[in-house]
């Protein structure tokens, strides 16, 4: 059980912080990324508020949604009324542009870095910005993928054309029941590519991410590893936060860096080789690069 320290917000401390930040990345021999879901707010992926409203007024209106993120639990009566939604939700938070350059300033970041890249975000935004997928695990699936909701078999399908036509097609909140998508293999509708319950395809892709993710920290669970953590909620902190604690724990020549706009915590086990900052990620990436 590790004993948890809140750390400073101080100005003048951040800016040492990133004096050190900087040291620590030069002076790395690999550098493994885990980021969460603010990672991609501080992009200006954001779930409520005016990008919200002006994406999904005619839901909002209906059925008093406050949110994407919660709105995406609602069981809608019909397919064509829930593919309305998720197609304008897939085509906002996975086909379109950030608003911020945030994942290419950390892909400048890690440039002429051994660096592998776990994620809990589900918009595709590494890829996106030029990171090969080769460097990449992305744990709880892709917006831009859909599988059988059976399952009745362990694959993938990519989306983006049924999504594109659904959002263009769609009237009145609902998708012409010609567009519902079924599985090719046993005719059921097909469901997101995201990790709910024990329903969640993991693919042959999926499989082989993760095995380069662990052969990866096995390479390198000795030396001058970073295990740097942008925008890592609490929802899930046994795919990066516990780990990346344990592995700097186990490793003391290895740094932890954590970058989180909210609170953010360190264990006393390995505060001396800690790097905490609450600020935004865009904003702290972008002071790397000075």
């Amino acid at each position: 059980m590790y004993t948890k320290k809140s750390t400073d917000r101080s100005t003048k401390d951040s800016l040492a912080k990133i004096n050190k930040i900087k040291e620590v990345l030069k002076n790395a021999d690999a550098v493994v990324v885990g980021a969460g879901a603010g990672l991609s707010t501080s992009a200006g992926f954001t779930y409520a508020g005016g990008r919200f409203e002006k994406n999904f007024a005619d839901f909002i209106a209906k059925y008093h949604f406050t949110d994407m993120y919660t709105a995406g639990f609602y069981r809608f009566s019909t397919l064509e009324e829930q593919w309305a939604f998720w197609s304008r939700f897939i085509a906002v938070n996975r086909y379109a542009d950030a608003k911020k350059p945030v994942y290419a300033q950390l892909l400048h970041l890690l440039q002429g870095k051994d660096y592998f890249v776990i994620t809990t975000n589900v918009d595709h935004q590494f890829q996106k910005a030029g990171i090969p997928h080769e460097r990449l695990f992305y744990t709880q699936g892709d917006y831009g993928l859909w599988q059988c909701s059976e399952p009745c078999h362990q694959k993938t399908y990519d989306n983006e054309a049924a999504v594109k036509a659904m959002v263009s097609q769609q009237k009145e909140m609902r998708i012409p029941s010609s567009l519902i998508p079924h599985c090719p293999v046993c005719g059921k509708p097909m469901s997101m590519n995201l990790r709910a319950d024990d329903t969640f395809v993991e693919d042959e892709g999926w499989h082989q991410a993760q095995e380069r993710y662990h052969e990866f920290l096995r390479k390198h669970q000795t030396g001058n590893t970073v295990y740097l953590e942008l925008g890592v909620g609490w929802n899930t902190p046994v795919i990066i936060k516990y780990p990346f604690w344990q592995l700097t724990q186990r490793n003391k020549d290895a740094s932890y860096i954590c970058i989180n706009q909210d609170v953010s915590e360190v264990p006393e086990e390995i505060e001396k080789q800690s790097i905490c900052i609450h600020e935004d990620i865009g904003a702290v990436l972008q002071s790397l690069e000075n």
